[in-house]
């Protein structure tokens, strides 16, 4: 694997250090190119501490380079700001095409290292008599030459626009895109002022009805809003409450061992206006049962804890529904409206009414390390809903319902039309979902504001009616394009993909069967199912086909049950190594040249 370096010891050394921590290894061999462009040279990230006696690193003026990292890598992506170097560029593109090697690289840590790398470089010459620090004193190793006298500020130059790239490289090959929506982490100062539920007059006992605490807490924690904020912390209990509204600048905090408890007593629940963009309830005409939680016109809240608990008690919310007995539509237990700069963390979410959480018309939400549960025969009831919103990261996420896991939506029929705001800018990664009647991932039929621009990669749905559903029909309108999805395992699936086309029904009498959907530019690849009975199912509009399927490196293992694989008509798209063999329509090779601008790892599904 190439010549013989210092760095060949102190990979041994290093892995000795941390023997429970994989450390990646990036090693070029040797090239073509003349010195002092480029050496044979190795890069190991530090990744753990290790103690004094290790080996030095190649930098200085650490405080310095601190400031400036804060102050210009938060946000930065190294891809775009390299792109500037012309005379570079094209030497180590030319390097990285045919001579580099990338055995499990980690786009993360090479992120750190190759920033950090460049902007000491960039502060200042950096000479072998520069390595006089610690590794310890910094998170990185710095270059190490196989010899190390010969370094020049040129060279090293060189060498750190060099891993600027690899660091392009090496996110596309692993199929890890930086712009991705939960790549941005959504900061939200601490808060300054802390009081407890306690100081209300609550009582944790799971019969005492604490909704008036929970609303002259946030009532009082109101007015610290224009002084950092405050946070309302829920200790360990059960704390039974109808709906309450938070307000700006908050944090609800609950404990573990902490159970917000929804009253099962319907008169503890306002009724709200529908929402202008479905012009009705969903459930019933007229309309609904405000949420557990509500959020109005918010900005910079935090809903989070120590594996806290918001349990809807849902059961007789089902019951009411199934014999018809409600007179508006259920509630959920979440619901932000028109709010942004949202987070929601670290908490587990039981027995919805009906949705758990539900961002509508709301911008800059974070979704991340939740739990999320209904029992399988919990009519319609859905995990997350973003609704006409954008800027959303969901991840790290479990999710197990009775109908949709997650299910983005924009709108029904001629109120979604008309109010015209479309859920962009989407991305949900790392997460485990589960669906009994319905779809682990869906998308629509509510979807007449638009569907654009999502992201969704490294996911495990299983134990499911439907994998990923596309749901439209006449009268819609709207969109849903733009569609990524890629490194999927699917186990025990009844249907893998779908796109349904004559899905859902209709709020009124008064929408325009003239206005046809549009479905196209949605992409399918890297992913690996078992157990399924149904591979695809793409049926489109015959006056709006679904264009653009792209379908790649699939591979499905289907089961006995399966009469036929595949049932297509109305689409046209493109395959490759696809098994089992897909429809005819979706081996189109009119849409070929479209797709394939799609698969590439340069094209429309390496940028978000």
């Amino acid at each position: 694997m190439g010549p013989t370096s210092p760095l060949s010891a102190l990979s041994t050394h290093m892995r000795s250090q941390c023997p429970k921590h994989p450390l990646p290894l990036f090693y070029s061999l040797p090239i073509p190119i003349p010195h002092p462009f480029f050496h044979p040279l190795s890069i190991l990230p530090l990744t753990c501490q290790i103690g004094s006696s290790s080996p030095n690193i190649l930098t200085k003026s650490i405080s310095q380079l601190n400031s400036c990292l804060k102050a210009n890598l938060k946000y930065t992506n190294p891809c775009h700001f390299i792109t500037s170097h012309h005379s570079y560029v094209y030497l180590t593109n030319q390097f990285l095409s045919n001579s580099v090697t990338l055995l499990s690289v980690s786009a993360y840590q090479l992120f750190f290292f190759t920033t950090l790398s460049f902007w000491s470089l960039l502060l200042r010459p950096l000479t072998y008599e520069d390595a006089k620090m610690p590794a310890s004193s910094f998170p990185f190793l710095a270059l190490l030459h196989h010899k190390t006298d010969m370094f020049s500020s040129f060279e090293l130059t060189g060498v750190a626009l060099l891993l600027l790239l690899a660091l392009c490289n090496a996110i596309k090959v692993n199929g890890e895109e930086s712009n991705g929506q939960c790549n941005h982490k959504l900061m939200l100062d601490p808060r300054p002022h802390s009081v407890s539920i306690l100081e209300f007059g609550a009582v944790g006992d799971g019969k005492t009805l604490n909704t008036i605490a929970f609303q002259n807490a946030i009532f009082y924690l109101k007015s610290f809003a224009d002084k950092g904020g405050a946070q309302l912390y829920v200790p360990p209990g059960r704390w039974l409450t109808g709906s309450f509204n938070l307000t700006s600048h908050l944090t609800l905090f609950l404990e573990k061992g902490a159970v917000i408890l929804g009253s099962q007593d319907p008169s503890h629940w306002d009724i709200v206006e529908p929402l202008p963009s479905y012009g009705r309830g969903i459930e019933l005409p007229g309309g609904r049962y405000r949420s557990l939680v509500n959020g109005y016109m918010l900005r910079d809240v935090v809903i989070t804890g120590d594996n806290g608990t918001i349990d809807g008690q849902g059961s007789v919310w089902w019951e009411w529904f199934t014999s018809h007995s409600l007179n508006y539509s259920r509630p959920h237990l979440v619901e932000f409206v028109s709010s942004e700069d949202i987070l929601v963390s670290n908490i587990t979410f039981l027995n919805a009414p009906a949705y758990n959480i539900h961002p509508v018309y709301c911008s800059n939400v974070h979704i991340h390390n939740i739990s999320v549960y209904a029992p399988p025969a919990s009519p319609y009831t859905v995990g997350i809903v973003p609704d006409s919103s954008d800027n959303v990261c969901i991840e790290d996420c479990s999710i197990s319902m009775g109908h949709d896991a997650i299910a983005l939506k924009s709108g029904w029929d001629e109120y979604g039309i008309t109010y015209g705001r479309p859920t962009t800018n989407v991305h949900i990664r790392r997460v485990d979902l589960q669906s009994s009647s319905g779809s682990s991932l869906a998308f629509g039929s509510e979807m007449s504001g638009g569907i654009s621009d999502i992201q969704v990669e490294q996911a495990h749905l299983y134990n499911s009616l439907s994998a990923i559903e596309f749901r439209t029909t006449r009268g819609r309108g709207g969109y849903i394009e733009d569609i990524i999805i890629s490194d999927l395992d699917l186990l025990n699936v009844h249907m893998a993909f779908g796109a349904i086309g004559h899905y859902g029904s209709h709020p009124d009498d008064k929408y325009d069967p003239d206005a046809f959907p549009v479905l196209q530019k949605i992409t399918l690849k890297n992913i690996i199912g078992a157990n399924i009975t149904v591979a695809g199912n793409f049926t489109g509009i015959e006056e709006s086909p679904f264009t653009s399927i792209c379908l790649s490196n699939i591979s499905i293992s289907i089961n006995s049950a399966s009469s036929t694989s595949w049932v297509c008509s109305y689409v046209s798209g493109f395959s490759e190594s696809v098994f089992p063999k897909p429809c005819p329509d979706l081996e189109n090779s009119n849409t070929s040249s479209s797709c394939i601008s799609l698969l590439q790892p340069n094209g429309r599904s390496a940028v978000l």
